[in-house]
């Protein structure tokens, strides 16, 4: 194709346009109950309500002595005010009595404040480090001077300062992160309900193909497109089923993707392409209601989209993926992954963007949207984008060095170093890895 083709090709969808539609055919799916710490990156389906206070019970938020303010209000470092102490209470005990006054206890971070008291002085207010240092067991200290008057109330935490009985604590659609797990578990409960996570039945095409762990033969290559497209489902939540690599016949192909049915969508790579005399469309249209598309986006322009009929009539959506693999990885970050975070019950199907200043050239040969892979890096607090090398659609490490997709729009025809760039993140860090 020459390098206008763009203009020849008037039914070329935007990559609005495609996303749109294929979202158009995904719903959230149904809630499953999972063990608390399945849950994570999952969508909560019911509002959390506390049954208990947290905490409990008013405790210390330092380690020191619980006293009556009224006692110690004159305390100063030239007039100290002396306790006798009553007894220790270590976190998870409760306390056995009172503090009355001119007594004090000595209690420990998180443990509960016993009757009585009001007010926790913490150790370093006090003459217990000049009692240790002459070798006395802080246990057996039976007297204390107190060197300082704190305010009152001071180092206690009021029971339900965190979450009061009955309170609402996470509401239904939040994303359980580390946070939210934790503080489910701090309710008590060990289950949660969630909208579940979709199967995704991910299946390679192509009498080229061998399965890596195979021994290497002449004029075949190894099937990487899998298992970035099977990784891509895991990062973003989904579980994958492997197929396998289906022959570029109709008994291969058809029994490939009848195995598939099972799933909440099927994914294909390769044989999408426009003009292709391909085996992978003739069975993709005999199963079912398949639209191949050319997409306005570099890389990943063919793209093939519909509904698959099992034999017994059960309909799955169907993604086709261009076959060459950074174009697969491109078309799933813009048109697959909304679709998995769809049905799990996200909102915010966006990619995160950053505004950064180019380092290299793009140049826009005929009119896509070029997404090119580049690494971010932040230097004093601004991000600069360099490109990752040759950006050929084949070129899988251009992917592996990348952290980021810089966007040159699909009106512009070359964008220059020193230009702003709007960036998707892949991932925030150099190497790193984030969803």
């Amino acid at each position: 194709m020459d390098s206008h083709s763009h203009h020849n090709e008037p039914d070329m969808l935007s990559v609005e346009e495609a996303r749109d539609r294929i979202l158009a055919m995904f719903q959230p799916l149904t809630p499953e109950h999972v063990d608390l710490l399945d849950a994570l990156g999952q969508v909560l389906d019911e509002d959390i309500v506390s049954d208990i206070k947290i905490p409990p019970l008013a405790n210390s938020a330092m380690d020191g002595y619980a006293v009556q303010y009224a006692d110690i209000v004159t305390a100063g470092p030239e007039t100290p005010v002396t306790l006798n102490v009553d007894g220790y209470i270590a976190a998870g005990q409760l306390p056995d009595r009172p503090v009355t006054k001119g007594n004090a206890i000595r209690i420990m971070t998180g443990a509960p404040i016993p009757p009585g008291a009001n007010t926790v002085i913490p150790f370093e207010d006090t003459s217990e480090y000049e009692l240790k240092n002459v070798g006395m067991n802080p246990m057996d200290i039976d007297k204390v001077d107190i060197k300082l008057a704190s305010s009152l109330g001071s180092n206690v935490r009021p029971a339900g300062q965190d979450i009061e009985i009955g309170e609402k604590v996470l509401s239904k659609g939040v994303v359980l992160r580390p946070g939210e797990i934790g503080v489910i578990a701090s309710l008590g409960r060990n289950k949660v309900k969630v909208i579940r996570r979709p199967s995704i039945a991910v299946l390679a095409t192509g009498d080229e193909l061998i399965e890596p762990g195979r021994p290497s033969e002449e004029g075949r290559i190894y099937d990487s497109n899998s298992y970035g497209v099977c990784a891509s489902v895991v990062k973003y939540g989904g579980r994958p089923t492997f197929l396998g690599i289906a022959q570029d016949n109709l008994v291969s192909m058809n029994s490939k993707i009848e195995e598939g049915f099972n799933a909440d969508m099927i994914l294909t790579s390769a044989g999408v392409s426009k003009g292709d005399y391909d085996i992978v469309k003739d069975v993709l249209v005999s199963r079912g209601e398949i639209d191949f598309w050319s997409v306005r986006m570099r890389p990943a322009k063919p793209l093939a989209f519909g509904v698959l009929f099992s034999d017994e009539g059960k309909k799955i959506p169907h993604i086709g993926l261009p076959g060459n693999p950074v174009s697969a990885l491109v078309a799933f970050e813009e048109l697959v992954r909304p679709a998995i975070l769809k049905m799990m019950g996200y909102k915010e199907l966006d990619k995160p963007t950053v505004k950064a200043i180019l380092e290299d050239d793009i140049v826009n040969s005929d009119g896509r949207r070029v997404y090119a892979r580049a690494i971010i890096t932040n230097k004093d607090g601004t991000y600069y984008a360099s490109l990752t090398g040759s950006q050929g659609s084949n070129v899988l490490t251009s992917m592996v060095r990348a952290n980021g997709l810089a966007i040159c729009p699909e009106d512009v025809e070359c964008m220059k170093a020193g230009q702003e760039v709007e960036v998707q993140m892949l991932d925030w860090a150099d190497g790193g890895y984030s969803r």
